[in-house]
Order: structure tokens, then C-alpha cells, then sequence
């Protein structure tokens, strides 16, 4: 059998076999790992040659691997030009951007200590004792945020929030400077504030135009988050034009997925062209830290009331004097206008601009100054960024055809407030009103002594799915003037069953249309 294998071998030289193998493959792949890391000096073919990208090409990076060395990456003018963007802007911000450190003195009890109620105790002691024991102690109070330079003189913007109540303000400087700050004025409607420290020759940031702003811009947030000096973040601008977010009265934030945290608020939001077109403020967070989502003063508001804190110590508003709310699709049906963009009048103060000037009740503010009326909100940031004494004008949908108006604004009066023998009746029937009570209104409830009160409301009838509210003042059905509870008693009895109607209510301070689909 010499010469051939057998179909058996012993289990000692199968394993003599598979050990020679392991061992030849090893040395194998061992010298190839070496060859690779560390070639022969003398190489079989000769380098080749390293050529650069053209300038101009898309090419990001262009990787060439010699024989004789390790990969080398070199980067395309492109992306360099872009880097050193980044940092000439990051460094021009950094060096505008402030810390500020806020602090609040308050007072506090020491309480009662039950030992002192002992009277052994307290004959012991001495009554000195327990009167230094309950001496009120003084506690610091200490918050930290950013602002910006915006004046080679020391004038600093920054959030009210970060200043509101301070005892002492402290500003530290990009240079290690620390310098103690004045409180200009503030402007909680905004949630803005301008301090001033004693120094010149600042670095500032140029304004930027925050009405240009585009979705998908690169922006940089810088400021000083967890009392980390001089931290910068890059992002995009998610939105633009956010309101009803609840932080403050006037809001048109810019929206940005850059890194915001908590001591961030005062910074500056700053495009590509190192350009300020924001101040950061506020974070939307479910854990009090950075979720995506972070929220900016737009540059032109900011820059606005900036300069009214410094000339005025306040901040000038102008006035229409109008009730105003959303125009849904339903309302824009009812008012027979082809879209839902402007701002439905709900309510004109008498004596204000918007009386004067002709405005009426179920007007649609459709243009403001040659501005076509985005909604409400953009309404009123548009008001109250205007000058007292200018006369703008309105273009308004009134019957179905646009009728053009001019106004007078004046400046927003400190307090709007003043400016605004029956049984009760329950509403029965198979319409939109069913389910619903109501009263006269009290004296000097409302303006002119007019409406109804709803003082009940059916669980899911057609009024409580629309909306209505106990407490509201029904002042109109379907455009026809309500005086009393025999009044709005004789046009529920027209309303028409599968009818929807539409209501004028008195909620609170204004008034607001609503429909009600039975």
C-alpha cells in the first residue's frame, strides 16, 4: 500500500499534520502583515507620482498611497477656504460674546428652632441668644449667561431674563477682562435687555438682516453654556417666524438646531458672513438640556428695541387698538375671502387709531403698510415695531371686496384694559346652538352693555366642540348685534337645523370669532 493514503490514520498524526499547517500559514501571514508595514528598501516599481486636485474640482480629498510611506491625505482648497471661514467668524464672535454673572441678594429666616420654645433652655441662654438665633441671614443668589457687544463703548445686549432682579451684574470680557455692568433698561415682552460696562475700543459684531433669513442657512451659536467661556456650535436655521411658542408677548423667533444650552441665553446667533441676526434665549427640552431645538431674537426686533432701551429707558410701541385672531378655513368660508392669510378683526377699541380710521368688527386685515398680513402674530410684531404719529396703510376684506384705509398709529397706552332685569335662557332645539345657557352680562362687563353670558354648556354639544367656554360673552349671531337675552332668544329661534353659525365672543380682554357646526 506504499505510496498511497490510508482511508484511517491515527488521531497522534492527524495532529502532528494540523500543527504544521497552523504553524506554515501563521509564518505566512505574519511576514505578509510585516512586508506591508514596512517595505524592502529597494522597491520593484518606482513610487508613483502625487498630483493635487485642480483648483475648483468637487474632489474633497485625494488619498495617494507611496511604497515607501503611510497614506497621505491632502485636503482641497475647497474645504480648507471653509475651515478657515469657520474660524475667522469664530473667532470674531467669540471676541463680541460675553459672560455675565447676575447675582440677587435675598433675605432669609432662620426659622424657629424648638429648642428655643424650651423655657429652661431659653433661661439658660439668655433671651440675646434667641434673638441672634432668629436674625434674618443674607443669601447670594448667583446666575450666569452671554451677551453681545453691540457698541465699541460697552453697550451689551442680552436676555431680561438673565439680568431680571440683580442686585450686581459682572461682565467677563474674551480678553480675561472682568468688569462690573449698569442696567439700561429691559423689555420683558421681548425677553431682551441692555446693559453698559465702562470700557472702549470693544470688538462688535456688524447687524445682520434677520428678514432674509432662508431654511437651511449655517448659522453659529456662540456663548458661554454651563459657564463654559467662549463655546461655539454650528447648526442650521430650522424655521423661521415661530410664534405662539409662549416664552413672550412678541415672538418671531428664529428656530436652529444649534447646540443651545442653559447659559447660552444672550449669546449671538451669527451666519457665514459674521453677521449677528440673532440673540439665542430660550431651549425646547424635555430634560433642561440640548434637544435640537433652540429658539433666537431675530436681529431686526432686536436691534429695534435696543435702541429704544437707550434713548427712551423704555421701549415705544405703536397701537392700532384691535382685537384680531386666526382666520381659519371655516371663518375665511363664512367671511367668503379666498384664502386664510391676514388677520380677522374682532373687536375695535372706539377711541383708538382703528376706530378713527374706519375699522369695523369682521374686517380682514389683509396688507399693513404695503405688507401683505402673514397672520395675527406677524400683525402685531408689524404694529408694534411702527413709529407713533405714522400714518400707514391698510388694505382690509370687508362684504367680499377689499376696501383701502389709512391709520394713525400711536403709541400703545400702558394699560389696555379700561379700553374695554333679564332671566337666564336655555337653548333647546336640533341646532348648532342646542345645549347652551346663558345670562345678562353685569354691569361694565362689557363695553357697551351688550351680549349674553354662557353660563352652561351640554357636554359634547356643537358649542363645546367649537370651542365655547363658560364665561364667554356672546356679542353677535351670525353678524347681527346681540342686547339682550330676549335678543339672542329671537335669532336662535331662525337658526336652521344642520346650519352652522357664526358667533362674535368677548373672551377676556378681546373678542374672537368662532363657528359652530351643529
Amino acid at each position: 500500500m506504499s505510496g498511497q493514503y490510508p482511508g484511517k490514520t491515527s488521531p497522534g498524526r492527524n495532529r502532528y499534520h494540523i500543527w504544521v499547517v497552523a504553524i506554515a500559514v501563521g509564518f505566512l501571514g505574519v511576514t505578509q502583515i510585516q512586508c506591508s508595514q514596512a517595505p524592502s528598501s529597494t522597491p520593484a516599481e518606482p513610487p508613483p507620482s502625487i498630483t493635487a486636485a485642480p483648483s475648483g474640482t468637487d474632489a474633497p480629498v485625494a488619498v495617494v498611497h507611496a511604497a515607501d510611506s503611510s497614506p497621505v491625505v491632502k485636503a482641497s482648497t475647497p474645504l480648507l477656504a471653509s475651515n478657515e471661514t469657520f474660524v475667522k467668524i469664530a473667532k470674531e464672535a467669540m471676541a463680541s460674546v460675553v459672560n455675565i454673572s447676575a447675582t440677587k441678594r435675598t433675605v432669609q429666616s432662620q426659622g424657629t428652632n424648638p429648642l428655643l420654645e424650651d423655657p429652661f433652655f431659653r433661661r439658660f441662654f439668655g433671651e440675646e441668644f434667641e434673638r441672634r438665633f432668629k436674625q434674618p441671614r443674607e443669601r447670594q443668589e448667583q446666575g450666569l449667561g452671554s451677551g453681545v457687544i453691540v457698541s465699541d463703548d460697552g453697550y451689551i445686549i442680552t436676555n431680561n431674563h438673565v439680568v431680571e432682579q440683580a442686585d450686581d451684574l459682572m461682565v467677563l470680557l474674551g480678553d480675561k477682562r472682568k468688569l462690573p455692568a449698569t442696567l439700561i433698561g429691559t423689555d420683558p415682552k421681548t425677553d431682551l435687555a441692555v446693559i453698559k460696562i465702562e470700557a472702549t475700543g470693544l470688538s462688535t459684531l456688524p447687524w445682520g438682516n434677520s428678514v432674509a433669513l432662508e431654511v437651511g442657512e449655517l448659522v453659529l451659536a456662540v456663548g458661554n453654556p454651563f459657564g463654559l467661556n467662549q463655546t461655539v456650535t454650528m447648526g442650521i436655521i430650522s424655521a423661521v417666524g415661530r410664534a405662539n411658542v409662549g416664552i413672550v408677548d412678541y415672538e418671531n423667533f428664529i428656530q436652529t438646531d444649534a447646540a443651545i444650552n442653559p447659559g447660552n441665553s444672550g449669546g449671538a446667533l451669527v451666519n457665514l458672513q459674521g453677521q449677528l441676526i440673532g440673540i439665542n434665549t430660550a431651549i425646547f427640552s424635555r430634560t433642561g438640556g440640548y434637544m435640537g431645538i433652540g429658539f433666537a431674537i431675530p436681529s431686526q426686533m432686536v436691534k429695534s428695541v435696543m435702541q429704544s432701551l437707550i434713548g427712551h429707558g423704555k421701549v415705544i410701541r405703536g397701537w392700532l387698538g384691535v382685537s384680531i385672531q386666526e382666520l381659519s378655513q371655516d371663518l375665511a368660508t363664512q367671511f367668503d375671502v379666498p384664502d386664510t392669510q391676514g388677520a380677522l378683526v374682532g373687536d375695535v377699541f372706539s377711541e383708538s387709531p382703528a376706530g378713527q380710521a374706519g375699522l369695523k368688527r369682521g374686517d380682514i386685515i389683509r396688507t399693513y403698510n404695503d405688507v401683505t398680513v402673514k397672520d395675527p402674530n406677524h400683525l402685531r410684531t408689524l404694529v408694534a415695531e411702527t413709529t407713533p404719529e405714522s400714518s400707514i396703510p391698510l388694505e382690509v376684506w370687508r362684504n367680499g371686496k377689499i376696501v383701502n384705509l389709512s391709520v394713525s398709529i400711536t403709541e400703545m397706552p400702558k394699560d389696555t384694559a379700561g379700553l374695554t332685569g333679564e332671566s337666564p335662557s336655555s337653548v333647546s332645539g336640533n341646532h348648532a346652538l342646542s345645549g347652551l345657557s346663558v345670562e345678562p352680562v353685569q354691569p361694565g362687563q362689557t363695553r357697551d352693555g351688550q351680549g349674553v353670558v354662557v353660563t352652561q354648556i351640554a357636554p359634547n354639544s356643537p358649542a363645546e366642540r367649537a370651542g365655547v367656554q363658560p364665561g364667554d360673552v356672546i356679542l353677535e349671531l351670525n353678524r347681527s348685534p346681540i342686547g339682550s337675552v330676549r335678543d339672542f332668544e329671537q335669532l336662535v329661534k331662525r337658526l336652521e337645523t344642520g346650519t352652522s353659525v357664526l358667533v362674535l365672543l368677548q373672551r377676556g380682554k378681546g373678542a374672537i370669532f368662532l363657528t359652530i357646526k351643529p
